[in-house]
């Protein structure tokens, strides 16, 4: 099977899309029932961004496709593909919480993204919570809808150095739904240093003050020197699709605090502490606890970070392009 897939989201993050975009198509390649080829369009600039979201994907992107299949593994994709097109979704938030994006993403996306959603003959949702919110938001039906859930990288694991000091870590990019600025009010409530790993992003999200240090964007191998060293990820984003850095900090040994009622809960499975992240008190308290039970923490951490692979995350998706192209 020809399978053509979009990697112009690589030329803007290397957040969750390129995470997951990086594994698949590894694993893909390994694969002797695909042939893989791929498509791209611009670089991260905003002029090309405005041109990709404008005119690439809605219009150009699948016209003259010669694959058997096509995929987008962003919600961005063609609205009159003319071969079969699955599309992966990892989250709705600019549908649920648009005043965290950028003017264009809020406007664009409500207007396009439920086209490109009718034109996908499959969606891979990355996580039940995910499954749910297509079919509230966008009315998805349920039968055309696949939960593959995302998977940590061979680089993450409890064996390696570890970052000396005494720190909370916090991973994301600096952007309003993260829920930064209630994070650093509850390390300076438990009186301990945050250590912040991500690119800038938007909404004039700033993380300063005593005992706050922000790192930027950091390679992988010092990220899980990172996690390891950690006496816990923090991580009370107020809206994710998955939260790939609570998979990853388990498969490090670190304890994690994340949102109650979210991706994450599902994603932790009883293996990390839950909080309300609109309260800052609580998430505080959700750090002591975390380093209070570590040992117990951890081993379920790493029981439940094994279970999440990406050879089986190709396998899984091979399956739904099987389907879309029957």
């Amino acid at each position: 099977m020809r399978v053509a897939i979009d990697i112009s989201p690589l030329a803007q993050t290397r957040a969750g899309t390129a995470r997951y975009l990086k594994g698949l198509l590894r694993e893909l390649r390994r694969r002797d029932d695909v042939e893989i080829s791929t498509r791209s369009f611009g670089r991260g600039d905003r002029l090309s961004t405005l041109v990709r979201d404008g005119v690439w994907y809605p219009f150009l992107l699948g016209r003259n496709e010669v694959a058997d299949v096509l995929h987008c593994p962003t919600y961005r994709g063609p609205v009159r593909p003319r071969v079969p097109f699955v599309v992966t979704v990892h989250d709705v938030a600019v549908l649920r919480h648009p005043e965290a994006f950028n003017r264009w993403t809020r406007s664009y996306s409500p207007r396009v993204v439920p086209r490109v959603l009718r034109a996908a003959r499959q969606v891979i949702a990355v996580s039940e919570f995910t499954r749910r919110e297509l079919i509230e938001l966008l009315g998805v039906p349920e039968a055309r809808i696949h939960v593959v859930p995302n998977a940590v990288e061979d680089e993450f694991t409890q064996d390696g150095p570890a970052e000396h000091g005494e720190y909370v870590l916090a991973v994301g990019t600096l952007e309003p739904r993260k829920n930064l600025d209630r994070l650093v009010e509850a390390a300076r409530r438990a009186h301990t240093e945050l250590r912040i790993v991500g690119a800038r992003g938007w909404g004039g999200v700033e993380v300063t003050g005593n005992g706050v240090r922000w790192l930027g964007e950091v390679s992988d191998a010092q990220l899980a020197r990172l996690y390891r060293g950690a006496a816990c990820l923090a991580y009370p984003s107020l809206y994710e699709g998955f939260g790939i850095p609570v998979l990853e900090a388990m498969a490090c040994g670190a304890p994690v605090v994340t949102t109650r009622g979210t991706a994450m809960e599902e994603v932790a499975d009883g293996a990390a502490v839950l909080v309300d992240a609109h309260d800052p008190a609580e998430i505080a308290a959700g750090i002591a606890q975390a380093v209070a039970d570590r040992a117990q923490l951890v081993a379920k951490g790493l029981e439940r970070a094994r279970l999440f692979r990406w050879d089986a995350v190709a396998a899984a998706t091979v399956g739904v392009y099987r389907e879309a192209v029957s």
